[in-house]
């Protein structure tokens, strides 16, 4: 290779470190356990390195080896699932400081709503909807068919609207 493993990785980790964290972390919902796995990911990229066929992209090399290390600490731990802010909808100009607490209250209630999804379903919507990944570059993160991907997604989001109307029912929100 070109350049030398140390370089590529440290290349890999910048340019997509923070979005392995996020994926982890809202697929187990602990700060530091998300982080130690952040960095198991690249550690483990770095030492199988020259396994990677460029088959596919980096990037999906990557997400397939945080969703395997992911997966299986959450077979050996079996987390309780903690509910923590999430993602905040992104807008281009600033704000009011009602819409603030609006956001907030959503993404919370969708937050909320996810972490009650069976793990299949919240992997498959955080993956396609949340950090946009291709059906494809989905399938071979997760290791399923195109077809598993598309069927799951749709029962995910049926399964994610049924809790965004209990969670409303609950709040009194009308969603």
């Amino acid at each position: 290779m070109e350049k030398e493993k140390d370089e590529i990785i440290l290349e890999w980790y910048e340019k997509f470190g923070e979005a392995i964290f996020k994926y982890i972390f809202m697929m187990i919902h602990d700060y530091q356990q998300a982080e130690d796995l952040t960095n198991e990911t690249f550690l483990k990229a770095f030492i199988h390195l020259d396994t990677f066929k460029s088959q596919s992209t980096e990037k999906t090399w990557l997400y397939r080896i945080a969703h395997n290390l992911t997966v299986d600490m959450i077979r050996k731990k079996k987390p309780l699932i903690l509910i923590k802010e999430a993602f905040l909808l992104k807008k281009d100009e600033e704000p009011l400081p009602e819409e603030i607490v609006q956001i907030k209250e959503q993404s919370l209630d969708l937050y909320h709503a996810l972490s009650k999804l069976k793990q299949t379903y919240r992997e498959v919507i955080i993956l396609r909807k949340l950090k946009e990944f291709s059906i494809e570059e989905t399938a071979v993160i997760l290791g399923w068919s195109e077809s598993k991907v598309k069927s799951t997604l749709f029962r995910a989001i049926r399964a994610l609207e049924k809790e965004l109307k209990k969670e409303g029912e609950v709040n009194g929100n009308v969603i």
